[in-house]
């Protein structure tokens, strides 16, 4: 199987032996068909000072993890152009560093040495918070379009905030899935309790908000997009609502940014949910 790198734009997955890299994979499919790029399986070595029997191990495992990868996506039958690279790097940098050509980097949530269900890798953490472009940590993968389940956008006046919508817009459509837009405020008043006062206030931040997505429900007249003004959080939305989400999109300025999705908090909201995280990166300087 052909090892080499390429310097166009690839959807990049990250992959590691493990049955939650395969699910990142999987769920890629649609996004490198849709922009008709093809889908990059990175597998990392990390550099060892071990013999030469070791590194021998090491390779056929990434051969065999990649070939695992390579006959799932095959046998989809989607028309998606597959590249194949195996680098002796450290995870994360390797992953960081495609990520400075990619389109999107997919990860899966849990890791080879990670296998619980609910956590998050400490690989696909680190390379949320470091990688050049927006990151998927994918937690199942079901079905590539057309599954149950909101396609979950946060929204505010932050500067990434219309590059999270258009991305969500994008992953709604793409998936046939609903989309529900969440800006969420905090009352600084006396009566944030006060339940007239919360309901008139979201009733205000709705209306600003459907205003803000009237011009995409013209774009998308069949796309099922609602706005929704929640009191709170989004780990608080996401408590009573994450049953029903599959995927949601976020920018990097929201309050603790992605870490508070894939860390303690977003867990315990999270946990034993299939629910998925696409961060929309900054880009950075090359």
């Amino acid at each position: 199987m052909g090892q080499f790198h390429s310097p166009s734009p690839t959807i990049v997955v990250g992959i590691d032996g493990s049955r939650a890299a395969v699910d990142a994979a999987l769920w890629a499919v649609a996004e490198a068909v849709s922009r008709d790029i093809p889908l990059r399986l990175l597998y990392a070595i990390a550099p060892s000072d071990a013999d030469a029997r070791h590194a021998a191990r090491e390779l056929a495992a990434a051969e065999t993890a990649i070939r695992y990868a390579f006959t799932a996506l095959e046998a989809t039958e989607e028309s998606v152009k597959i590249e194949v690279e195996i680098v002796q790097d450290a995870p994360v940098h390797a992953l960081v560093e495609a990520s400075r050509t990619a389109s999107l980097v997919c990860l899966g949530a849990v890791g080879l040495k990670h296998a619980i269900r609910g956590q998050v890798g400490s690989t696909a953490a680190a390379v949320a918070a470091l990688a050049h472009c927006p990151t998927a940590i994918i937690r199942r993968h079901a079905a590539a379009v057309g599954v149950p389940g909101w396609i979950l956008a946060e929204v505010d006046e932050w500067p990434t905030s219309t590059a999270v919508l258009e991305r969500a817009i994008d992953e709604a459509v793409l998936r046939r899935a609903p989309l529900r837009v969440v800006t969420t405020w905090q009352s600084r008043f006396t009566d944030a309790h006060d339940v007239e006062a919360v309901a008139e206030s979201n009733r205000l931040v709705q209306a600003q908000l459907e205003r803000r997505l009237a011009q995409w429900q013209r774009r998308h007249p069949d796309l099922d997009v609602q706005a929704v003004a929640n009191h709170g959080g989004l780990l608080r939305y996401l408590a009573e609502h994450a049953g029903h989400v599959q995927l949601v999109v976020v920018g990097e300025e929201r309050s603790g940014g992605t870490k508070e999705l894939i860390g303690t908090p977003g867990l315990t909201v999270l946990h034993d949910t299939d629910c998925s995280v696409l961060s929309c990166a900054r880009q950075r300087r090359l």
